[in-house]
Parts: structure tokens; sequence; C-alpha cells
């Protein structure tokens, strides 16, 4: 019996269907790779490919790593920030509390320096007095050093203050330093004057003796004889000497206080 196929090209695809279901097609990356291997045989290209791989890792590496460094100093910025806004509260407050101790060490120091100077020349006077010897009297007691004044520093002061050639940090510190030196000479009582004694004797060994004596006394120091001559006095030949001397600060058991009582008066 004879079969005739109306459709056309239906036998073919039945064929290829046949032929092709019966074959399974099966992948392998590892053969696949060392296929590609196989066929690639230049070592430029092997090269550029193996740095550009490596490029693209070193790029993720860096990435990361300055995400990293960003993200820590943000962190460290911010705490910065609020560190140096409480440390700013604490920092006004100090020199705030600067400038009180300042004026009031300033204050205690003239307070002082009146204090300590204001019976000074009583116990010179009585230390000279009682070191004074026989047939030996005295004509003079003056003053040599400048008395020291406030208004001086307050004049330097001013001076500082207008000075535009530095900065308001700078003239600042140059204030307070100003300051301190005020107080710290203040402070300096009785040290740093000196003065002169003039007298006459009849007996050079009793201008020895008094010498000696007026450097024994715990308020002077630095006794020196600057010049003696003979002189006419009363129709009698004397010696006239002039002594060049300085204080000093005595110590603590030399000064003899006394309360003061104050009755009430009905």
């Amino acid at each position: 019996m004879i079969e005739i196929n109306l459709l056309p090209g239906d036998g073919k695809k039945k064929r290829r269907a046949k032929t092709s279901g019966g074959a399974k097609f099966e992948f392998h990356p590892s053969q696949w790779f060392a296929g590609i291997t196989e066929k690639i045989t230049d070592k430029y290209l092997l090269g550029a490919i193996g740095a550009a791989g490596f490029s693209v890792l070193l790029g993720g590496f860096m990435f990361i790593h300055q995400t990293a460094v960003a993200s820590g100093l943000e962190a460290r910025e911010t705490k910065a920030v609020k560190d140096s806004a409480q440390f700013s509260t604490i920092l006004n407050a100090k020199t705030r509390a600067e400038a009180t101790r300042d004026s009031l060490y300033q204050q205690i120091a003239i307070i002082k320096s009146i204090d300590d100077s204001r019976y000074l020349w009583s116990h010179l006077m009585y230390e000279i007095s009682n070191a004074l010897p026989q047939y030996t009297w005295l004509t003079e007691i003056t003053q040599t050093s400048q008395p020291r004044s406030a208004a001086v520093a307050d004049t330097s002061t001013k001076k500082i203050a207008n000075d535009t050639t530095k900065s308001q940090k700078q003239q600042a510190a140059a204030r307070s330093q100003a300051r301190k030196a005020r107080s710290d000479s203040l402070l300096a009582t009785a040290k740093d004057l000196k003065f002169r004694i003039v007298g006459h004797t009849v007996d050079i060994q009793a201008l020895t003796r008094f010498m000696k004596s007026l450097e024994a006394s715990p308020f002077i120091q630095n006794v020196q004889l600057s010049r003696s001559d003979l002189v006419q006095a009363e129709g009698k030949e004397v010696t006239e000497f002039t002594l060049e001397a300085e204080t000093q600060t005595p110590p603590p058991f030399a000064i003899k206080t006394v309360p003061l009582v104050v009755s009430a008066v009905h």
C-alpha cells in the first residue's frame, strides 16, 4: 500500500525531532574555562586581564577603606565640635575667674604695701636712735630712692591698651603681665627704699660702732660710708660723715604688734 504525505516538510520535522530528541546537552564550567584558556595563548592579553581584575579589586578595597575612614572622621568631628562648645564655656569662665583673681591680687598688694610701709620710718628712726653712740649726733636723714608711684603703672597700662600693632590676645596678655608686675612691685615694700644719714662725731671709733650697729638692725642693710671730712662745728673740730644705706624686710619675729582696744563711748 502506498502512503502519500500531503503536508510538505512534515516528515523532515519528525525526523529532526527524532534525531534531536535522542541527544542530551550537558554544560561543564570547568571544561568551558579550560577551553577558553586553551584558545587564549597571548601572554600580554592574560596580563591585561589580570591587571584589570586586580584594579577592580584594589578599587573596591580603597572604596571600602575610604568609606570607613570618612565615617570615622565624621564621628571625630562631631565629638570635637561638642567638646569645643563645652570647653569654650569652661575657658570663658576660667578667663573671668583669672581677671577677678588678678584684680583682687592687685588690691591686696596695694593694701599690703600701704600697711607694711605705714610704720617704716618709725622703725627706722627707732633703730637709728638706738644705734647712735655717744659723742655723735645727726644733722640729716633723707630718702634717696625714687618713691613708688601707682600712676606710672597706670600710664604704662594705658600705653599697652592703645597699642594697635598687637592683637587683642597679645594686648590682654600684656595687660595681665603689667598688672602682675605692678602688684609685685607694690608687694616689695621696704626692700628697695634707700636713705642717707649725715652726722657729726668727735670720735672716729664711734662712727665705726655706729655703722656696725646699723648693719645689725633687722630693718637696715648695706650700710656704706660715702664721705668723711674734718669740719668746724661751734669752734671745735669734728668729723662730718655721710652714710648710705637701704632698708630690708625684717623677719616676722622682729615685728611686734599690739592689739587695738577701742573703748565703748556711752
